[in-house]
């Protein structure tokens, strides 16, 4: 059995590391440097760093930053924001980043999947995908989630599949930030239409029960998670711990 990763989220706007609730109301969660560091000694499996005002404001992300993390951290770690390009790819992956995850490019130019997985391999491209539940069922939304792209879910995870992607980064909109726990439905809505790695996003609270349901109810590969552990509710050592006590293969 595949051991289950538990991944700590930087959404890093303007050089901080901000948190909010349903994608909106952000607020103050620290140095995305210094968390990173942290979190790598605390023992998460890896990380994924958003720069999520990056395509709202036709920006790239910032490659210094991302340096300045990668040379903190030893595990692995993925980047996104404002990536549109084979080029912005080789940027990312240069200033240290192990993957790279690709959201509302990807929707809006999916070859981008096919040509990045060619060049790079698939093990490096990661593609984010935010649903939320419009009239009985789940649809895609892009641009931070503020644009309804039309296109269903469960149509969307599978081209994205067969277009090569690594892994797919699933945040449910209606969960983010909540700290209800994860939308185990959509997710394994996504884990059985598809046939690799889902991480779950979007719910998390300081109750490990919602990890162990999203493992045992969805069978994701790996469960992302931002304030909980930003501002120390349940550190990732703790989390582990619990999940181990409740027989979920762990590293």
């Amino acid at each position: 059995m595949l051991a289950k990763r538990i991944i700590p989220c930087l959404d890093v706007k303007n050089g901080e590391t901000v948190k909010g609730i349903n994608f909106e109301n952000l607020r103050y969660a620290g140095n995305p440097v210094e968390l990173a560091k942290k979190y790598s000694d605390d023992g998460a499996d890896e990380l994924v760093f958003l720069d999520i005002t990056a395509t709202n404001e036709g920006r790239k992300t910032t490659q210094k930053m991302v340096e300045a993390v990668a040379k903190q951290v030893f595990i692995p770690f993925t980047v996104g924001g404002g990536i549109k390009s084979i080029e912005d790819m080789k940027a990312i992956l240069g200033a240290g980043a192990d993957k790279v995850a690709i959201n509302s490019a990807a929707v809006k130019n999916p070859d981008l999947i096919s040509k990045s997985s060619g060049y790079f391999g698939s093990q490096c491209i990661v593609v984010a995908v935010d649903g939320k539940m419009v009239n009985d069922d789940y649809y895609v939304f892009i641009n931070a989630g503020t644009k309804n792209t039309g296109v269903r879910l469960v149509d969307w995870v599978r081209e994205v599949e067969s277009r090569g992607a690594g892994e797919i980064l699933l945040t449910s909109m209606d969960a983010d930030g909540t700290q209800n726990g994860f939308d185990i439905e959509m997710t394994k809505l996504v884990v059985q239409n598809t046939n690799i790695p889902v991480i779950a996003s979007g719910g998390a609270g300081a109750n490990p029960r919602h990890f162990v349901d999203v493992f045992e109810k969805s069978n994701a590969d790996a469960a992302l998670a931002a304030s909980i552990f930003h501002f120390g509710t349940l550190p990732v050592p703790e989390l582990k711990k619990s999940l181990k006590n409740s027989g979920i293969c762990v590293r």
